[in-house]
């Protein structure tokens, strides 16, 4: 607050008030304790002549006030100096810090604290507030850029329910089943965009509230396939699965990783035609766990590799599925998601028409069990969706 001293002001108070403890305290040595020792000593020693003792006692007091002055002004100077340092040291991160924190509560998060090499404490203490405004900054770039794309991304859907709202207030379209249906589907498109905005927020705030369990990677990518395989029935799409034998344990949030694959499958779906085939496999690397999602689709650029993972972006934006199309959020979830497990994602593509690979890769877990039994090592959802080797 206004009026209040500073931190140097308050050190160098503190400094000067040691000092000058100090100080009395050989002054009253001085004063009133050398001389009278020195007169008690000069008695034991057998000096009687009171002459003699008058001339030693003067000659001890001018000495000694001579010796005691000139080691008090070189012990001030040297204190004052080291304490003047030493405040510096300690002050001057201390107010950097202050004036960073004014920074960032108005609302400046592009500060940085340099290190402070006196302590190790308020070394810390810099490293902390730096990491602390880097995540403040991180989380308001999140929140405007997820407010411009929401923005982006409602136009399309709220204008479709306007103009068929007035296009049928005015009688201009029919108050049909057709009519309603569309209008339906953009109100789930609205819904589907909400709740992916939500999820994808905090996933990238690392918010998830992860619930790790040892879990068996070959096992969700079976219960990921086995829940997409009637969508792909309904498109004519083949999905197959393969897998290694052995177990291949994966510390990790089974929901979310389950969601992941969910998402990519999705994907997949949308961007192979009828005839087409996608395959999930789940495999062992060195120190790692890979799960492959490979469609024989329609295949991206090079460029598009690390644009596909960014928020709302669609490799043809004209294009949508028959129910309206992804939000175009799935993709970013997904990354967040195995990012948040310490894990990667990569698509890999031999470019367009030729198909898209997204490879998973999770830090793996030392498995008890080499062999978990005589499961097949690849199946198949044909369009009859029965399973098959």
């Amino acid at each position: 607050m206004k009026g209040r001293p500073r931190l140097a002001v308050r050190l160098l108070q503190a400094q000067a008030l040691v000092i000058g403890v100090g100080g009395v305290t050989l002054v009253v040595a001085a004063v009133l304790v050398a001389p009278q020792l020195f007169h008690i000593h000069l008695i034991d020693s057998g000096v009687g002549d009171l002459d003699a003792q008058v001339h030693a006692e003067e000659a001890f007091a001018s000495s000694f006030i001579i010796s005691v002055s000139v080691a008090a002004v070189a012990a001030l100077v040297t204190a004052g100096a080291i304490s003047w340092f030493l405040v510096r040291r300690v002050s001057r991160p201390v107010e950097l810090l202050a004036r960073s924190a004014q920074a960032v509560a108005a609302g400046n998060f592009d500060v940085e604290v340099p290190e402070a090499v006196f302590s190790s404490e308020l070394d810390q203490l810099s490293s902390s507030f730096n990491d602390m405004a880097h995540r403040l900054a991180e989380t308001e770039l999140t929140r405007s850029r997820l407010l411009a794309d929401l923005a982006h991304e409602l136009r399309t859907p709220l204008a479709t329910l306007e103009a068929y709202i007035e296009g049928m207030e005015d009688g201009v379209l029919a108050t049909d089943a057709a009519s309603w249906a569309i209008m339906l589907a953009q109100v789930e498109r609205l819904r589907r965009l909400a709740s992916d905005l939500r999820v994808v927020a905090a996933a990238e705030e690392h918010a998830l509230g992860l619930h790790l369990e040892a879990s068996d990677a070959s096992l969700l990518a079976a219960n990921a396939v086995a829940a997409a395989a009637p969508r792909y029935l309904a498109k004519g799409v083949l999905l197959s699965l393969t897998s290694s034998h052995e177990r291949l344990d994966v510390m990790v949030d089974s929901i979310r990783v389950e969601q992941v694959l969910a998402n990519l499958l999705d994907n997949a779906l949308r961007h192979t035609p009828a005839g087409g085939s996608v395959t999930v496999g789940a495999h062992r690397g060195p120190g790692d766990v890979r799960i492959d999602v490979s469609d024989t689709g329609e295949g991206i650029t090079a460029h598009e590799r690390t644009m596909i993972f960014e928020r709302f972006y669609r490799a043809d934006p004209s294009r949508v599925s028959a129910d309206g199309g992804g939000s175009g959020l799935g993709l970013t979830i997904a990354r967040a998601i195995i990012a948040d497990h310490g894990g990667t994602i990569e698509a890999t593509s031999a470019g367009t028409g030729h198909g898209t690979t997204f490879t998973i890769r999770l830090p793996s877990l030392p498995t008890p069990g080499r062999h978990r039994g005589p499961a097949p090592s690849s199946n198949a959802y044909r369009t009859s969706g029965q399973r098959t080797s």
